[in-house]
């Protein structure tokens, strides 16, 4: 009989020949195939990994999620990288490891200020209001679609604790003034790379700045496991404080199918428990079950291999889209790069000029009839979406920025699956559209 290793590698094989027959490549027909501003971009060897771990039958965390975390961590050069099963969840791990009590007297309380902006994602905001703290709203300005740092300083009050902001379309926002500001008025930063992963502010990567950082995997982003995502941190410390709020809140830190790291497991004696309670069921804080599959884990590690390829085809195609548009900014306003950075974009904004003689309510369906997708800029102004109507704002100014983005501004895709004929043909319809809709 055949060993169980060369049957493995008999399916892998196969997964290989799958591949090709299920997901060959597919000609781009000009108005008929679709042009997605995101998507999932895999090959063969993805989907090996996949199956691979599928066979070892190890359905939580195990060796492809040890695997991707130290790869996730030489990349970005940070100490720790801490997987869990989406973006948002890295968001909520990151901000609530800061209400940890073992934080003493940097501990996040109830009421304590979290500065952000009024233009992105919910759930860059929503740990912050899950947590009982107040999100202080800053305006964006309208060349990177980032903070407008201006407001920093006068955002600052006694009970201002951290900052929690997202790089917009991977675009970083300026990372001098924020790093200052954080250091002078000694507050937590948690930085929200879900959309910029492989950004460069100042020769640095972005996602290795903030006391916590946190990247998404989900199938829009630069790599994707389905469902997933990541948090960051230099601090050993905040590693464990991450892993607790990730692990049912536990006090252990073993590895999944491990025991008595610590050498001490029936020798602790915690809070109000008896001498010598077993370790891996004490509880330190109260936490979530967050953790990543190691199917997921293991599509992430072959995708890591593509990881600067893909950064590199969001330049090319945003640089291709900003080379071909450049013609028609009468009528729009195009994306700028922060000061000192190199994006690794995730989507081209534009935004429609005052006095264009279209909206942007007509161009998105004059778009989408084409099949060129188009996305908002996420929340808009979030304090004036339906489910945020009781929550306990502070506004900084009137955020009429955020308000322009929210009324005028659109993104299509740079993503790797579109090819130079997808870039070329938004071009084409795009000024195709200016002359149409401004007769």
């Amino acid at each position: 009989m055949k060993k169980a290793n060369e049957i493995r590698e008999e399916i892998l094989a196969l997964v290989r020949e799958y591949h090709a027959a299920q997901w060959g490549a597919e000609e781009f027909v000009p108005g008929e195939s679709p042009v997605r501003v995101s998507g999932r971009v895999f090959d063969a060897e993805d989907v090996v990994s996949l199956v691979d771990s599928g066979l070892d039958f190890w359905l939580t965390t195990g060796r492809f999620a040890k695997q991707l975390e130290s790869d996730l961590e030489a990349f970005l050069k940070v100490r720790h990288a801490v997987l869990c099963n989406s973006g948002s969840s890295a968001n909520l791990l990151a901000l609530t490891a800061l209400t940890s009590p073992k934080l003493k007297e940097r501990q996040l309380r109830p009421g304590d200020e979290v500065l952000t902006v009024a233009a992105g994602f919910p759930t860059t905001i929503n740990p912050i209001i899950q947590n009982g703290l107040r999100p202080v709203l800053l305006d964006i300005d309208l060349k990177t679609h980032n903070v407008d740092v201006s407001q920093l300083e006068e955002a600052v009050t006694p009970r201002t604790k951290a900052i929690m902001m997202a790089h917009s379309l991977g675009n970083p926002f300026d990372l001098g003034a924020v790093m200052e500001l954080v250091k002078r008025h000694n507050l937590w930063f948690v930085e929200d790379n879900c959309d910029a992963l492989g950004t460069k502010y100042d020769g640095k990567l972005t996602g290795s700045f903030g006391d916590v950082s946190t990247v998404s995997f989900y199938p829009a982003h630069h790599i994707t496991t389905g469902e997933g995502g990541a948090v960051f941190t230099q601090k050993p410390a905040m590693m464990k404080l991450l892993e607790s709020f990730r692990d049912w809140g536990r006090d252990c830190w073993c590895l999944t199918g491990e025991s008595n790291t610590c050498g001490k497991r029936f020798d602790w004696q915690l809070g109000e428990l008896p001498q010598g309670y077993d370790h891996k069921y004490t509880y330190s804080h109260i936490g979530y079950n967050l953790k990543m599959t190691d199917m997921q884990a293991a599509v992430g590690v072959s995708q890591m291999e593509k990881l600067p390829g893909f950064i590199e085809a969001r330049r090319r195609n945003w640089q291709r889209l900003y080379d071909g548009l450049k013609p028609l900014e009468e009528f729009f306003w195009l994306p700028e790069a922060t000061a000192k950075s190199e994006p690794s974009w995730f989507g081209f904004l534009l935004s429609v000029r005052e006095g264009a003689p279209f909206s942007r309510a007509d161009i998105m369906p004059y778009l989408n009839a084409r099949k060129v997708d188009t996305r908002l800029l996420f929340g808009g102004n979030i304090a004036k979406q339906p489910g945020y109507a009781d929550v306990d704002f502070r506004v900084v100014g009137n955020l009429a920025n955020t308000d322009h983005a929210m009324e005028h501004s659109f993104w299509i895709g740079v993503y790797p699956g579109l090819s130079e004929a997808h870039i070329d043909y938004m071009i084409s319809v795009i000024g195709q559209m200016c002359k149409d809709l401004a007769r």
